[in-house]
C-alpha cells in the first residue's frame, strides 16, 4: 500500500459509522446528501463526467490492484484519501465483494425541466427493484436518453446497489426523483408512451418513433399506475411468442428504447 496514508481499524471511528450507514441507509443518505461510490470504474466515470469527490477511502489489498493504485495516484491533491483494514473496509462496503475502493459523493439534484424540444425521456413508476432501475437507467443511456424522471416508490437512483448496475450511467442521465409525473408531463408536447396491455394497443415495431418521446415504465408485476397508463396517448405491445404474457420491466424498456434508437439511426 502507499505509503503516508492514514489507517482506520475501528468500527467506532466517525468516518467509518458514516460509510457504513450510507452504504445501508436511504434514510441516512437522503439526511446527509451524500452516497457512495463502489469500486474503481465507477469512480473514474464520475471523475470524468465533472463530479466532484469528497473523500476516497481504499484498502491495503485494494491497493495492490494497479487500476486502483493508478487511480488514487491520479487524484487531485485536495481529495483526501484513507485507507481501512481488509476487515473493516469489508464492514462498510455495500456490495457483498469489496472492490478495494469507495467514493464519497454528494447526491446530484435533478431537475423536472423539460428537455429540449427534439430530445425523449423516461419516466419510470415505481420501479422498486435495485438491479431494474440501474439496467433501465444503463439502457437508456446507451440509446441516447438524456433525462430520467423517478415517481415516488421507486428504489433510491443513487443508492450503491442501483449506482453497480448503473455502471456509470447515472453521469450521463439527468435523474430526478420523487416527480409527480402528470404534472411534470404537462408541457411535454411529444407522443407519451407507455407499454402494457389495452384494446387500442400497437405493436412497436408499427410505430413511428423517431419523434420525441416520453416513455413511461411501470413496476415489476402492476405496470404503470392507472392514472399515468390513462395519461399515455397510445400503448405499446411488444410482439412475443405465444405462451409468453410479459418482458421483465428492464428487458422491455430496452427493447423500446432501442427500437427507437434503430429507427432514428436507419437511412
Amino acid at each position: 500500500m502507499a505509503l503516508g496514508l492514514e489507517l482506520l481499524s475501528s468500527r467506532d471511528n466517525p468516518r467509518v459509522k458514516h460509510l457504513r450507514a450510507l452504504g445501508s441507509s436511504a434514510r441516512d443518505r437522503r439526511k446527509f446528501g451524500e452516497t457512495i461510490l463502489d469500486g474503481a470504474h465507477l469512480i473514474e466515470a464520475a471523475c470524468q463526467a465533472g463530479m466532484p469527490l469528497k473523500a476516497v477511502f481504499v484498502s491495503p489489498s485494494g491497493m495492490e490492484n494497479q487500476e486502483i493504485a493508478d487511480l488514487v495516484a491520479a487524484l487531485p491533491a485536495t481529495v483526501p484519501v484513507t485507507a481501512l483494514v481488509d476487515v473493516l473496509f469489508a464492514h462498510v462496503s455495500p456490495v457483498d465483494t469489496p472492490s478495494g475502493i469507495l467514493a464519497l459523493i454528494d447526491l446530484p439534484g435533478g431537475t423536472t425541466r423539460l428537455p429540449d424540444a427534439s430530445v425523449s425521456l423516461i419516466v419510470l413508476d415505481a420501479v422498486q427493484d435495485p438491479g431494474n432501475l440501474g439496467t433501465i437507467l444503463r439502457t437508456a443511456a446507451a440509446a441516447g436518453i438524456g433525462t430520467a424522471w423517478l415517481t415516488p416508490g421507486c428504489a433510491q437512483a443513487w443508492s450503491p446497489r442501483v449506482l453497480r448496475a448503473g455502471m456509470g450511467a447515472h453521469f450521463r442521465i439527468d435523474i430526478a426523483e420523487q416527480v409527480d409525473a402528470l404534472q411534470a408531463l404537462a408541457g411535454f408536447s411529444g407522443k407519451v408512451l407507455a407499454t402494457g396491455l389495452s384494446e387500442t394497443a400497437c405493436s412497436l415495431y408499427a410505430l413511428d418513433l423517431n419523434g420525441p418521446i416520453a416513455w413511461l415504465f411501470g413496476a415489476e408485476g402492476l405496470g404503470v399506475s392507472p392514472a399515468l397508463f390513462e395519461r399515455a396517448d397510445q400503448i405499446v405491445t411488444i410482439p412475443m411468442a405465444a405462451g409468453i404474457e410479459s418482458l421483465n420491466v428492464g428487458a422491455a424498456a430496452a427493447v423500446c428504447l432501442f427500437e427507437q434508437y434503430r429507427q432514428r439511426k436507419s437511412p
